[in-house]
């Protein structure tokens, strides 16, 4: 393990906050309130959960299923203002992304059991929410995600999270391959909650400021609406190392004379600011409503709106980049500029719905309908291209310097009629049944970038959309299901269900699960799932066109669905077929003390990846003439002054076969007048193995001096992404202390080895390794009597990082010519920030 600097003054500072903003809500209140009562584990086993059964009434200490319930005192706790890492904090095998690419790095994901974002399942209330329109397409674990984005929930409208990490295609949906997440929202009718947060990095940078409120009310008798506004900050860091083509003579890209110029620039040698944390600004609100009517029916509504600016540093452009006619002190940017990329994204969503019973059946009518849209902007940037060629017709170029470059978007609307009820069949319970009927209308829509950032090779950093990338695609799928489950003997639990779905591009699937659970006395029970899955690959996969460049090279993210794919022998994107197996115990050895151990194995066919880069040009040596065939006819026009270009693209070809291990034990301490410590232990084993690889096309096979064996989609170093990336095990140790008005909480996570292969740009790919890694959370809390809590804590308290990259990479990656900034590997599992300290206000009335 890695030790970082000992504490400064962040901490001190942040305390110190903390303290004087607690006075003040002190001297300002005047509502009493009772202490509340230490909190309970057995709580959480009580729960009536409405995951993973369509049974009415069924507790988590009783599931079949592996759920696992987390409430928003337990999010709160773990000092996270997003939800993304506040279930990663509590979760096992629930992990989040710490650190994107390009675009992803301001729209960062979740993976469950080890799969990709897009093989979760999120739901709010238990009704399919919308996906984001920000598609990660840069290789690394989290590549191809374009999942629900659950930044635009805010935290404090939660009631309870319902995860559970099992196949449930057949229940929700087909895509419900590693689980679903099921965000319950608050419908209390009274009180509420007003909550402050403040943070920054040990290190400096990442300045997090949060604001949320909570409210409920009864408009009217026999109603509720409770409500939630939220506003939140976090600001940039940075993590890496001085631009290499400015600072260092090995570097070929370095030059006495350039150095005489760029170190007089304010920041040198760290001009390059790509390696850190975007910048977020994001205001959310959520409302819940119902009103009874009469005849048993209710009517209930519930939604989300959110608005977020977010943008990210890019390689720096150096001060010669612009060149036209008028000397250096009248062209934009003479010092040379930091390009960011921007996105100002509006998403929402809204549920009606009717429920009741009818004739004995009870009754559940929804619409829902969710929107993400996004302004995708180049700001601080030029086209190069533009500048010069104008300079030719008038004595000054010109070129903008923001460049809206494009647009996102897509829709969902999905419209469900859903029955449900009991029948007396002579059995230890009755015989529940429910019966269902979805229909799904989802489009995906790139809109294309003004002129100028087309112009050419486009907006440095970030080329605009062009024509050829431009369009809208939309997708039309019916389903019907149905489960029954019935317990034939008081101990026994059956669960099987069963979904058809059609889908207007595909056709049509079923897909099937069959769960049980068996308890043998109060002590221990065993249970376990067989399950089908089919997923459909997103608009997105399927579409999604781009160019994605650096100063010393261009890649065309080319659509697998497109004519220039076909070119190169590459076929449309197929759906993903699954197989999932569960087995699993719940033990209670001990009064209060209870153990889940559930294992699994989740096969997959035909699963989409995104491919390594396919170079039609390496280092200024024609590799591959297919490929640079294919981005002509694709419409692309590229930097000439780059010394590397290609392609990257999705494509089905890999058979997978993932195994893993869910631990989760609680267990109180009773400390009699001193309190109580409520114990969790959770953990998660995942390992995957790629078992299938498909050919790569023809096209491919062009050989050359770089390639004597010509190229692969599926190379090296995408191989390890899959397989070792992530590390292997994650394991959790909480404890909660609770005495009187103080809290306590204490988390020790262990995270496993992770590796991958990486291009330093010239050279073999080198093995680079995240050693094993411990880190610690804490935080203390105190209960005032007005209704006040105040918290102080840490995220990785002992400032951790990951390892860097090697001395040979660093030196292979200079002798490439490139800026070389990034010391930390982006697949860290914890990031590469270091520790986050933070302190938190919470009135509750």
């Amino acid at each position: 393990m890695r030790r970082g600097a000992p504490v400064n003054n962040n901490l001190k500072n942040i305390l110190t906050a903390s303290i004087s903003t607690l006075s003040i809500a002190i001297g300002t209140s005047t509502i009493a309130h009772a202490a509340e009562p230490a909190p309970d584990p057995s709580v959480e086993l009580d729960t009536v959960i409405v995951t993973g059964t369509r049974q009415t009434g069924l507790r988590v200490a009783d599931s079949p299923a592996p759920v696992q319930v987390v409430d928003t005192a337990t999010l709160e706790r773990t000092g996270q203002v997003d939800l993304r890492l506040g279930l990663a904090n509590l979760v096992p095998s629930f992990n989040a992304q710490a650190f994107g690419g390009d675009t992803a790095n301001l729209t960062l994901s979740a993976r469950l059991r080890g799969l990709s974002p897009n093989q979760a399942l999120v739901l709010i209330n238990g009704k399919r929410r919308h996906t984001t329109g920000n598609f990660a397409v840069l290789s690394g674990p989290y590549q191809g995600a374009a999942a629900a984005d659950l930044g635009f929930i805010p935290m404090a409208s939660i009631g309870r999270i319902e995860v559970l990490t099992d196949g449930a295609a057949a229940q929700y949906g087909t895509d419900a391959i590693a689980g679903v997440v099921n965000i319950i929202l608050k419908k209390s009718e009274s009180g509420g909650a007003v909550s402050v947060t403040g943070g920054e990095y040990f290190d400096g940078g990442g300045k997090t400021a949060s604001f949320s409120a909570n409210l409920g009310t009864a408009p009217t008798e026999n109603s509720y609406l409770n409500f939630t506004v939220e506003s939140k900050y976090h600001g940039f860091s940075n993590r890496g190392l001085p631009d290499q083509r400015v600072y260092n003579p090995a570097s070929p890209s370095y030059s006495a004379a350039n150095n005489a110029i760029e170190s007089q620039i304010p920041g040198y040698p760290n001009l390059n600011l790509i390696s850190g944390d975007a910048e977020y600004r994001m205001h959310v609100l959520a409302f819940n409503a119902g009103v009874e009517l009469p005849g048993d029916f209710e009517v209930y509504s519930f939604g989300t709106y959110g608005h977020k600016d977010a943008s990210a540093y890019e390689n720096y452009r150096r001060y010669n980049r612009i060149q036209g006619k008028m000397g250096a002190a009248d062209r934009p940017f003479p010092n040379g500029f930091s390009p960011r990329e921007r996105i100002v994204e509006d998403d929402y969503a809204m549920t009606l719905g009717l429920s009741g019973v009818v004739a004995g059946w009870n009754l559940d009518l929804s619409a829902t309908y969710g929107k993400d849209d996004i302004e995708v902007r180049v700001e601080d940037s030029a086209n190069a291209s533009l500048y010069t060629d104008t300079s030719t017709l008038t004595a000054r170029g010109f070129t903008p310097t923001s460049f809206h470059a494009g647009s996102w978007q897509t829709t969902q609307w999905t419209n469900n009629l859903d029955l449900s009820r009991g029948f007396d069949v002579g059995l230890a319970t009755p015989l529940d049944v429910a019966l269902g009927v979805e229909q799904r209308r989802d489009t995906y829509a790139i809109g294309a970038g003004y002129a100028a950032s087309t112009y050419k090779e486009g907006s440095q950093s970030y080329p605009g959309f062009s024509k050829t990338d431009a369009g809208g695609h939309s997708r039309t799928s019916w389903a019907l299901y149905t489960d029954l489950a019935v317990s034939p003997v008081a101990p026994w639990k059956v669960d099987a269900a069963l979904r058809y779905e059609d889908f207007s591009d595909f056709g049509d699937t079923t897909v099937g699960k069959l769960t049980s659970r068996y308890d043998f006395n109060d002590m221990f029970a065993i249970r376990g799932t067989v399950s089908t899955g089919f997923r459909a690959p997103t608009l997105a996969e399927s579409f999604y066109s781009a160019t994605n460049v650096s100063p010393t090279s261009a890649f065309v993210q080319l659509a697998p669905n497109s004519a220039a794919a076909a070119l190169l022998g590459i076929e449309k994107l197929k759906p993903e077929k699954s197989t999932n197996y569960s087995f699993g115990v719940v033990a209670h050895p001990l009064p209060k003390l209870t153990a889940t151990i559930d294992a699994y194995r989740i096969k997959l066919e035909d699963r989409i990846f995104g491919s390594s880069s396919v170079y039609g040009m390496r280092n200024g040596v024609i590799v591959n003439p297919n490929v640079n065939a294919a981005i002509a006819a694709n419409g692309n026009v590229l930097d000439s002054t780059v010394t590397s270009t290609g392609i990257n693209i999705f494509s089905n070809g890999l058979d997978t076969r993932t195994t893993g291990v869910d631990v989760v034990v609680s267990y109180p301490t009773d400390l009699g007048d001193w309190g109580r410590i409520d114990w969790t232990l959770s953990g998660n084993y995942n390992k995957t193995k790629i078992t299938k690889v498909k050919s790569a096309p023809a096209a491919l096979g062009v050989t050359s001096t770089a390639f004597p064996s010509g190229q692969v989609l599926f190379a090296g170093n995408a191989a390890s992404l899959l397989e070792s990336a992530a590390p292997k095990y994650k394991i959790g140790l909480n404890g909660l202390y609770s005495f009187g008005p103080v809290t306590v909480s204490l988390t020790e996570t262990f995270y496993g080895k992770a590796s991958a292969l990486s291009d330093p740009g010239t050279g073999p790919l080198l093995d680079t390794v995240v050693s094993a890694t411990a880190l610690t959370d804490l935080e203390i809390s105190y209960k005032f009597p007005v209704g006040v809590v105040a918290a102080i804590g840490a995220n990785n308290l002992f400032n951790e990082y990951p390892d860097k990259f090697s001395a040979a990479f660093q030196s292979a990656c200079v002798a490439s010519g490139g800026g070389c900034v990034t010391q930390y590997p982006a697949f860290s599992p914890f990031g590469i920030n270091g520790g986050y300290y933070y302190g938190r206000l919470t009135y509750t009335f």
